[in-house]
């Protein structure tokens, strides 16, 4: 029999749980799970990913989301596992104390099995193995890792599955995780692991759990997965059409695998993947987002005489918002996870309500579609950690930085105003929460746009990961122009340091997190800095210590970067230009829409003229003007009236003696009209046009 998928109504759901808070949500209906024949058996898996150590005022709803599916289950039965990153980048009541709370609650709910996430590894694999799990003396679930190798080995550094009994049926969980995760920690911490594919990892594994007769029933949990989800509007079929390791798991993926679940890209689906070898097929490729706000369920119906998966039905949960001393009364795994909750809440409110500094207003990442961390977008934040790094560093004795930079990923949160402006130690903690020692590099001006040029990103193996763009933040010293349009490599059309276009040849100090300075994210150019330093802070001590001494802080809604089109390399006197210059507008909260941009020429010597004004929608401006005929070098500048964005454009403004001005276009311009504009005008040239 084929598979067959049966959508999630998250509505349905939702409104169930706000109509019968404390009952079990009716998940067979709700999933519209397959009534399973007499040979048949139903499992349910429960599925977590990207929890990030949320303990918080909604810990409690999650576990009792967690319990209500089990309770619901075929038997009262299920199984709860994870795609990883369950600690790291955490909250401060987590963060704070190791993430012990958060291992604490998983504990408690019972996790079996979790593939390891790149956040595992934050502190290091020793971290993981000798604290995190201690021989499952504390974590008391299994993390796994198939493609993840002892140095220039083939020997698995950490158990490659386990096998779960699941109302009766053995299952197998095999774990992988990025393969991207050098990327994405600091080297140091993982000098001693190769990662190798996630999917060929997968599919060894699976054929030995087969060969062996291991298991009846095999799910593969990678920490891996699309690049966009449903929210975006993003399909499979789209998804599978743009490459990469999601595109090869989902296609690939042994036809042994009865179910995929993925995490590490924060993304939201239920798909229908296909099943290599057997066409008409299919199974669930599922992603929850991420922070525990849904949680996934898949019912597998299972013949008990094939072993074969007949049918099955997935969905996304959202979490309940039953009360959280219904949910404990109810059930006794709740109970647990909210004494453990608010022991470290308690904790952590001594340590984190301690006021560092204040805001004037929301400072936050780049949102798209209302959620935060659009990490392909500049931001307020970045904008300000860029520039605090900057602050931090440039002290010659601390390495002497000339510019700072930020990679979106390390921003965890936001800055926001509400209640009182004030910024405390939690908040702050939870922007940076990683720990990473600030560095400072040297790389030249070639280097420099290099690292721009590798925003468009490439990993080691010249692949396309799952994020295709990582926009940098930078300090408010550093800007830069580019074009998308032109060939991978020679995007970047200008870059400004001090307002000075840097030079190829001159090296610069970089200002940056250890992750970042290691080539982490994929920008690998930092690699190749020289004169490479520690400088012995931490960046949450650094952060905060910025925060105290500039406080308060405001949102700076000018952006560093901007897209220019159809610019020439060099403006002639009297040129006819049509310029394209594209976003404009930052999407942080509390960011103005821009309206109108004037384009003003700054010769090398004498005054500034205008030469325009020009309407602004959606982030995007047609110039379409005449340069001045006396050009005497120079720059044209379009400056953003909303948000003080200035855009050096990226052409060369060269000496032109013997200029004349063309009065009878000069006088064909609205507004160009008046005696005091004309005389302003004929001043900055030698002559009249004749015409």
């Amino acid at each position: 029999m084929n598979h067959r998928f049966r959508p999630l109504s998250g509505g349905l759901v939702a409104a169930a749980v706000a109509a019968t808070p404390l009952a079990v949500i009716p998940v067979s209906a709700a999933l519209a799970a397959p009534a399973a024949a007499a040979s048949t058996v139903d499992v349910r898996l429960i599925n977590i990913n990207d929890f990030h150590g949320r303990i918080d005022k909604n810990t409690v709803k999650v576990a009792g989301t967690v319990e209500q599916l089990k309770a619901s289950a075929p038997g009262g039965k299920a199984v709860l596992l994870s795609a990883g990153d369950n600690i790291g980048a955490s909250l401060f009541a987590s963060a704070s104390q190791d993430d012990q709370p958060t291992i604490d609650v998983l504990n408690a709910l019972d996790l079996k099995a979790s593939a390891v996430g790149n956040h595992e590894f934050d502190k290091g694999f020793a971290d993981l193995t000798a604290r995190v799990v201690d021989g499952g003396a504390n974590a008391r679930f299994d993390y796994l890792g198939a493609n993840v190798y002892l140095k220039g080995t083939q020997t698995p550094a950490l158990p490659e599955y386990r096998v779960v009994d699941a109302n009766g049926v053995r299952v197998a969980v095999v774990g992988v995780v990025t393969q991207e995760t050098p990327m994405l920690v600091s080297p140091g911490g993982i000098a001693s692991l190769d990662f190798g594919d996630p999917t060929d990892a997968v599919n060894r594994v699976a054929g030995q759990i087969r060969a062996s007769n291991a298991a009846d029933v095999i799910v593969a949990e990678y920490h891996e997965g699309a690049g966009a989800g449903t929210q975006e509007g993003a399909t499979l079929d789209a998804e599978i059409a743009a490459g990469g390791a999601f595109a090869k798991l989902v296609t690939q993926t042994s036809a042994d695998v009865a179910a995929i679940l993925t995490g590490h890209t924060h993304k939201e689906y239920a798909w229908d993947g296909p099943v290599p070898g057997r066409p008409g097929k299919t199974r669930p490729v599922l992603q929850t987002g991420s922070y525990g706000e849904k949680i996934g369920s898949i019912d597998l119906s299972v013949d008990t005489a094939t072993k074969q998966v007949v049918a099955y039905s997935q969905g996304n949960i959202k979490r309940t918002t039953a009360d959280d001393a219904g949910l404990a009364a109810q059930f006794p795994r709740v109970a647990a996870v909210q004494g453990i909750v608010d022991r470290a809440l308690k904790a952590a409110e001594a340590i984190g309500g301690t006021p560092v500094g204040a805001v004037t207003a929301d400072i936050t990442t780049a949102f798209s579609g209302g959620t935060r961390d659009d990490r392909a977008s500049s931001s307020t934040l970045s904008g300000l950690v860029a520039d605090s790094l900057l602050d931090s560093l440039k002290d010659p004795t601390l390495g002497g930085a000339e510019i700072g930079v930020v990679n979106p990923g390390g921003l965890r949160s936001e800055l926001y105003y509400a209640p009182d402006g004030v910024v405390t130690y939690a908040e702050a903690n939870a922007v940076l929460p990683f720990v990473n020692n600030l560095w400072t590099t040297s790389l030249t001006g070639a280097q420099v746009k290099t690292m721009l040029e590798q925003q468009w990103q490439r990993d080691a193996a010249g692949k396309v990961p799952s994020r295709p763009y990582l926009q940098l933040g930078t300090s408010k010293n550093l800007t830069y122009t580019f074009d998308s349009t032109r060939p991978e490599g020679d995007r970047i059309t200008s870059v400004r340091i001090n307002g000075t276009p840097v030079d190829p040849q001159r090296s610069y100090r970089v200002g940056t997190f250890s992750f970042l300075a290691q080539g982490g994210d994929n920008f690998h150019v930092f690699a190749q800095g020289t004169s490479t330093r520690d400088s012995g802070l931490i960046d949450r001590d650094a952060w905060i210590g910025y925060l105290s001494g500039h406080q308060p802080v405001a949102p700076d809604f000018a952006k560093r970067s901007a897209e220019v089109l159809n610019a020439p390399a060099t403006v002639t006197g009297g040129q006819q230009l049509s310029v394209s210059v594209q976003g404009l507008d930052l999407t942080s909260l509390g960011s103005p829409t821009n309206t109108q941009l004037s384009l003003t020429y700054y010769p090398a010597s004498g005054e500034p003229r205008l030469i325009g004004t020009y309407a602004v929608a959606g982030g995007k401006a047609a110039l379409d003007f005449r340069a001045p005929y006396a050009l005497q070098g120079g720059t044209l500048v379009a400056s953003a009236l909303e948000s003080g964005t200035t855009v050096t454009l990226p052409v060369s403004v060269p000496t032109v003696t013997g200029s004349c001005l063309d009065l009878g276009s000069t006088l064909d311009r609205p507004g160009d009209r008046s005696a005091q504009a004309l005389e302003s005008l004929v001043k900055n040239y030698t002559k009249v046009c004749a015409r």
